[in-house]
């Protein structure tokens, strides 16, 4: 969106992104980060954010789709790109010649990027990914060595790395982590009996750069992190002790709009589809222009959500709707149509964090931030 007549809008502290990858990499030094903008950036604005990231000490990007590598090209970043998923063979061809760096795991992914960096007519280093225990997609860690030996075998792919991915990292206590790192460390000593030799290892995720310091390796993986959000209540309190007096973690992300409509209603009248919210007294009742096509969680009102207005809580009223939700201001006339709404963030002495929201609703608060829908208009402030 270039022009947004809507008073719904999300507000992106980039100062905050910077200094969370910068308390990360002073973390995990003298390991690297890699600043993970996949989902445009979490729903923050994957451009803003790579900038961001870059400007606090990130050296690497990381996406999970070749549009999102062609997006960060097109906006002028020239840092190292990488894709986090072997590219549909169709797309190879573009992805390397932007110069982003392909994850490979299969040996039809690697046939496919050799065949793409000789029409290309330059070496393109891949990173080969090696399943150990998430079973989602990687290399199977017998195969390794031989798929790492068809890369380095090849005249036009180097290896430029060799990776793997957590499964239970934010469970700092449970030991399936501790068994992945052994079974990642034992792949890459197997990978270079067989003659390779990667650039770089890497296998942490947020909660392995903070929780697991064995886990860092020559680069980190931070995505959550990296917008002021812990990946659990765990891996924060192991942050907390990291961080010391510099502070914490700085949420980046406030949700916001502005009041409608203000109408009041007698006691007992009930609102929104499906009249599930009673009203207990006689109220002021507040529209406000956002709703779940906007990733405002249609289930966050049976679930006692609430919004800032005034630096108070305010009850939503009833389901909400595609474009719209009501807000319950109680007895006093106080409200007003352009009053700021504070959905996600501060409002004086009061605060409603994206955790908050993925309690209620049953979720992660990565779910939370990435389901805010593309037509809010990000502000960088």
């Amino acid at each position: 969106m270039t022009t947004s007549y809507r008073p719904a809008w999300a507000e992106i502290d980039l100062g905050a992104v910077r200094a969370n990858v910068e308390l990360l990499c002073r973390i995990v030094a003298p390991s690297r980060l890699c600043a993970v903008v996949k989902a445009d950036g979490y729903g923050h604005g994957s451009v803003g954010v790579a900038r961001a990231a870059l400007a606090g000490g990130a050296s690497m990007l990381a996406v999970a789709l070749v549009e999102e590598a062609i997006t960060l090209r097109e906006a002028g970043i020239d840092a190292p790109v990488l894709l986090l998923t072997e590219a549909p063979p169709d797309a190879l061809g573009e992805l390397c010649a932007i110069g982003a760096l392909p994850t490979v795991y299969s040996e039809a992914g690697i046939a496919v990027a050799a065949g793409a960096a000789t029409r290309l007519g330059r070496p393109v280093a891949v990173h080969l990914k090696v399943d150990t225990g998430m079973h989602r997609v990687g290399a199977d860690a017998a195969d390794a060595p031989a798929l790492a030996a068809r890369v380095t075998g090849s005249r036009s792919l180097t290896l430029g790395g060799f990776w793997t991915h957590f499964a239970i990292a934010d469970e700092p206590d449970d030991a399936f982590t501790a068994a992945q790192i052994d079974r990642f460390e034992a792949a890459a000593a197997a990978v270079r009996a067989a003659g390779a030799s990667p650039a770089m290892l890497h296998a942490a995720n947020s909660a392995g750069a903070i929780a697991h310091p064995r886990s860092r390796f020559d680069l980190v993986r931070c995505g959550i992190a990296c917008y002021g959000h812990a990946p659990s209540p765990q891996v924060g309190r192991v942050l907390a002790g990291l961080a010391g007096a510099g502070g914490g973690l700085r949420p980046a992300l406030s949700l916001k709009a502005r009041v409608h409509y203000v109408r009041r209603l007698s006691a007992g009248e009930r609102t929104s589809y499906g009249r599930v919210f009673q009203l207990e007294r006689d109220s002021f009742v507040a529209d406000v222009p956002i709703g779940y096509a906007d990733g405002v969680r249609r289930g966050l009102a049976t679930m006692g959500g609430e919004v800032l207005v005034k630096g108070r809580r305010r009850r939503i009223a009833g389901s909400v709707t595609m474009d719209q939700l009501l807000i319950d201001c109680g007895g006093e006339d106080d409200v007003r149509p352009g009053d700021e709404v504070v959905l996600i963030g501060r409002q004086g002495g009061e605060e409603i964090t994206a955790e908050e929201w993925a309690d209620r609703l049953g979720t992660m608060v990565y779910e939370v931030l990435c389901g805010i829908g593309p037509r809010v208009p990000r502000l960088a402030v």
